[in-house]
């Protein structure tokens, strides 16, 4: 296989020769190709992954993951990297995995962000949200502090400098920690807290942070519900301006086969799901119960909770987030699709009960010494960096130190990478594998005075029913199962219409806990189409179903 290492990050180039070789090592498995490009001209890298001697990825069911949107969520990449290594080395030997790709499709994007995470990777990084494109001024701002590694050691901490006016104290009962300096203390040694950088124009007397020229966020450009710029920070000019989100989107709209998806980003260790704007009770309760469901199951394989954006993952309880890939694959597409936010240093550090958000806003003291204690028995010291006197060319006698957050917070640290992400495939396999699947059931000949009656029964045999979601049926996102009839040399088409369409067909999803004896499970998941034809020879039946795949078989009539 490969020569991978989940210890570490790969850039682009790397990442680039590592996808083709898996698919020169796995040539009935594996498909590369291009979906577009980035800003900066890079390729935008998909990963089909399906056995392609039981059928073309386009003719079953599909299962969507991404992730690297933003630029310094590396360990997204690597998400993404070990779905396709164990989907891949696993096939022949995991009976689960090899039915999955027997019957169903992989599509993975490892890198969606290519250029911001070259910027992040570098020996020298920068760290950004998103996309290296300038916005929404293609200028730069003349003053303020810019992150950076001014001191060269190719980390970006924290500056602390006394000030009589700072919000922040050494700590009495931990003297490596500062403190929230209270409201009524007026004595004692305060300093002030900043990013480590260098200021432009610098004024002692005015220090503020320097706006970052490249201020779009490209989760925020997706159509689903976006806003203007004074509205939705980031969000671009318009809907998919930016070339990674328009050529995902586009890449899925041509794939209609994809029936759920999970992107991945850092960090909080949950999965989020949609909606983001409005509460549950807004969209159908088949569909809300289903996430429950799926996300119970994510629980169980991960360890993540499963929450609801809109009730428990708000950046200000008065404001909401928009434009963003789950809502748009939920409410345009019609499926259902996770936000999964890897890592968190809390839950490592023995911190259980508090909120992901408002945590940053607001927690104990004894967390922070919790936190502090596993970087000094976990990572050797490596997360929280003991402050040391530098001298600033600009601030004079500085201390650098506090949290390394990109080794950190942002992304595990490399001793934990692989296993934080090892269990991600197999709740994206569980999901792939309830997604609707066409069978065919029966094919019955009929004779009838000169002609034969032909009834062709197809099911849907996976979980989900073949439109996936209720809001799918209600938006008309897909239709039902369509049947042909192609009648060879001899026959003739008597009945019946060359083309049917069908119904929806159910799944399992609907069906109650308990098996109580007043309880039918109805063959509301199987469909039989009719036709009469009269001759000698062979026809041709099929069914198709935009997201549950495609049936053919050939049957002689006389």
């Amino acid at each position: 296989m490969p020569d991978i290492a989940f210890d570490r990050f790969y850039r682009y180039d790397e990442l680039t020769s590592l996808l083709k070789a898996f698919e020169a090592e796995f040539p009935d498995l594996v498909q590369v190709e291009a979906i577009g490009k980035s800003y900066e001209g890079r390729e935008i890298w998909l990963v089909t992954v399906t056995n392609r001697k039981t059928g073309d990825a386009a003719d079953k069911p599909a299962f969507w993951c991404d992730g690297n949107i933003h630029a310094t969520e590396v360990s997204a990449s690597t998400a993404v990297l070990h779905i396709l290594t164990t989907l891949t080395t696993k096939y022949g030997e995991d009976p689960r995995i090899t039915h999955a790709l027997d019957t169903r499709a992989f599509y993975l994007v490892p890198r969606v962000n290519p250029d911001g995470a070259e910027w992040a990777l570098a020996d020298k990084p920068k760290h950004i949200r998103s996309s290296t494109r300038p916005y929404p001024y293609d200028e730069e701002d003349p003053y303020g502090l810019e992150r950076q590694d001014v001191d060269g050691d190719g980390r970006i901490l924290q500056m602390r400098i006394k000030d009589p006016n700072g919000a922040w104290k050494i700590s009495p009962d931990e003297p490596r920690l500062l403190v929230r300096r209270e409201p009524d203390e007026f004595e004692g040694e305060f300093y002030r807290l900043m990013p480590e950088g260098i200021f432009h124009n610098f004024d002692p007397l005015t220090l503020r942070a320097r706006t970052v020229k490249e201020g779009l966020d490209l989760n925020r450009n997706f159509p689903s519900s976006w806003r203007l710029e004074s509205e939705q920070r980031g969000a671009g000019p318009y809907p998919t301006s930016e070339p990674e989100v328009r050529a995902l989107v586009d890449a899925i709209v041509r794939r209609p086969n994809i029936c759920g998806a999970i992107t991945f980003h850092t960090f909080s260790g949950v999965h989020l799901r949609p909606p983001s704007t409005k509460s549950d009770d807004e969209i159908p309760a088949e569909d809300r119960w289903n996430y429950e469901r799926i996300g119970e199951k994510g629980t169980e394989l991960t360890g993540y909770p499963a929450i609801c954006v809109h009730k428990d993952f708000r950046y200000h309880p008065q404001e909401v987030i928009t434009g963003v890939f789950d809502d748009w694959m939920y409410e345009h597409r019609g499926v259902y699709a996770w936000t999964t936010e890897i890592w968190s240093p809390q839950r490592q550090a023995g911190i259980t009960d508090y909120k992901y958000i408002d945590w940053f806003r607001d927690h104990p003291f004894e967390h922070d010494r919790m936190l502090l204690k596993w970087s000094d028995e976990k990572l050797g010291g490596n997360g929280y960096v003991d402050w040391y006197e530098f001298d600033h060319p600009q601030l004079g006698k500085v201390e650098l130190g506090g949290w390394d957050s990109m080794y950190a917070f942002r992304n595990p640290p490399p001793d934990f990478l692989e296993a934080e992400v090892s269990t991600f495939v197999d709740w994206a396999v569980w999901q792939a594998l309830a997604s609707p699947r066409l069978e065919i059931r029966a094919v019955e000949r009929i004779k009838a005075g000169e002609g034969t009656v032909i009834r062709f029964a197809v099911d849907n045999v996976g979980f989900l029913p073949t439109n996936v979601t209720e809001h799918a049926v209600r938006a008309k996102l897909c239709r039902g199962v369509v049947a042909e009839i192609e009648v060879g040399e001899g026959v003739r088409l008597v009945a019946g219409q060359i083309r049917q369409q069908g119904p929806q067909l159910a799944g399992r999803d609907r069906i109650a806990a308990g098996g109580f004896g007043w309880m039918m499970q109805e063959t509301s998941h199987r469909h039989v189409f009719e036709w009469t034809v009269s001759g000698k020879g062979t026809v041709v039946l099929s069914a198709r179903h935009e997201r549950a795949g495609r049936v053919q078989t050939t049957v002689e009539v006389d």
